[in-house]
C-alpha cells in the first residue's frame, strides 16, 4: 500500500499545493486562469499532438481497446442520467448534466501522470489511443442527449453545427488533429522543432495539476452530497469495474491494454464537467461538488485499482 501511495500522492501533492497556494492569497485567483489558458491551449494540445504523432496506430490503436472504455462509460452516463431522474427528482437536462460526471473521466490532467508513474512513459500509448477520441466523444454523445431533452433546443440542422464549431475551436481537439495529420502523412519533422514540442510537453502536466488544485478553490459541496456520491460510485469504480471485465474476461487483452482500460476509467470527473454543465446552465452545483469530491476520494480508489492491476 505504501508503494501504491507513492505512485499516487505526488500526483495529488501538485493538485494540493496549487489549492493551498490560491486560498492562503500566494498566488492570485487570477493567475490561475492565466495558468489554465496556458496548458490547456498551448502545452497540453503540444502533449496530445506529440503522443498522436508518435503512437504506433497498428499496434496501440485498438478496437475492442476502445470498446472497453467506452462501453463503461456510456453506461455510466446513461446510469447517471437515470439515477438524477428517478432517484433525485431532477429534470431531464438537469439529469443529463449530473449524468455527464459519470461519462467524462480526467483521462488527462490526472490519467497521465498516475498512468506515467505507474508503468513507465513507454505506457502512455495506449492511454492516447483512448484519449485521442474521449472528448470527441464524450461531448457528442452529451451534447446530443442535453439538445434531445429540452423541450427548447435548436433544430438537428443547426445542432450540428453548434457541435462543429466548438470542435474545431477546441485546442485540444486541434492538437489531436495535427497529431493525426502527422502520423498518417509520414511527414518527419525536424529535430529542433520536437525539441521545442518536448519542452511544451514537459511544461504541460505539472503546471495543470496546479493550476486544477487552484480551481477547485471555486468550488463548494453544499446540499447536494446524495448526487455527488452517486456519481463518484459510478466514475470511480462502476465505469472501471465494466472496463476491467470487458478487458480480461470478454476480449483477454494484454496487461498494457487492460492498464490503460482500466487506469483512465479510473480517473475522477474532469474540470469539462462543470464546463458543461456551465455550458447549459442545467446541475451546476452538483457537477462542482462532483469535480472537488471526487478528486479528493479518487486518492484511495485509484489507489485500489493499481492494486487490483497489480496483482
Amino acid at each position: 500500500m505504501a508503494g501504491l501511495l507513492q505512485i499516487v500522492l505526488p500526483v495529488f501533492l501538485l493538485i494540493g499545493a496549487g489549492y493551498l497556494a490560491v486560498r492562503a492569497k500566494l498566488f492570485r485567483d487570477s493567475a490561475v486562469d492565466g495558468l489554465m489558458v496556458f496548458t490547456q491551449g498551448f502545452a497540453i494540445p503540444c502533449l496530445l499532438f506529440a503522443g498522436i504523432a508518435r503512437l504506433d496506430l497498428a499496434a496501440q490503436f485498438d478496437w475492442r481497446l476502445l470498446v472497453s472504455f467506452y462501453t463503461g462509460a456510456s453506461v455510466c452516463f446513461a446510469l447517471g442520467i437515470i439515477g438524477a431522474r428517478v432517484l433525485f427528482k431532477r429534470r431531464p437536462g438537469e439529469a443529463v448534466a449530473v449524468g455527464f460526471g459519470a461519462l467524462f473521466s480526467n483521462s488527462v490532467l490526472l490519467g497521465l501522470p498516475i498512468m506515467e508513474r505507474a508503468y513507465g512513459a513507454e505506457a502512455l500509448a495506449y492511454n492516447f489511443a483512448i484519449i485521442a477520441i474521449h472528448a470527441p466523444f464524450c461531448y457528442l454523445l452529451g451534447i446530443t442527449a442535453m439538445e434531445v431533452s429540452r423541450a427548447d433546443g435548436r433544430g438537428a440542422v443547426d445542432t450540428a453545427r453548434a457541435v462543429a464549431r466548438a470542435m474545431f475551436r477546441n485546442a485540444l481537439m486541434i492538437g489531436l488533429a495535427c497529431g493525426f495529420v502527422v502520423n498518417l502523412s509520414g511527414v518527419t519533422l525536424p529535430e529542433w522543432v520536437w525539441a521545442a514540442v518536448d519542452m511544451m510537453v514537459r511544461a504541460a502536466l505539472p503546471a495543470a495539476l496546479f493550476g486544477l488544485g487552484g480551481i477547485l478553490t471555486r468550488y463548494s459541496i453544499r446540499a447536494q452530497v446524495p448526487q455527488v456520491a452517486m456519481v463518484s460510485v459510478l466514475s470511480l469504480l462502476v465505469h472501471p469495474a465494466i472496463a476491467y471485465a470487458l478487458t480480461v474476461y470478454v476480449f483477454a487483452l494484454p496487461v498494457e491494454f487492460v492498464r490503460a482500460a482500466v487506469v483512465t476509467a479510473a480517473m475522477a470527473p474532469g474540470v469539462n464537467t462543470y464546463v458543461f454543465a456551465n455550458m447549459y446552465d442545467r446541475a451546476k452545483d452538483v457537477a462542482a461538488s462532483t469535480v472537488l469530491l471526487s478528486t479528493a476520494v479518487s486518492v484511495l480508489s485509484v489507489s485500489m485499482w493499481l492494486w487490483i492491476l497489480g496483482t
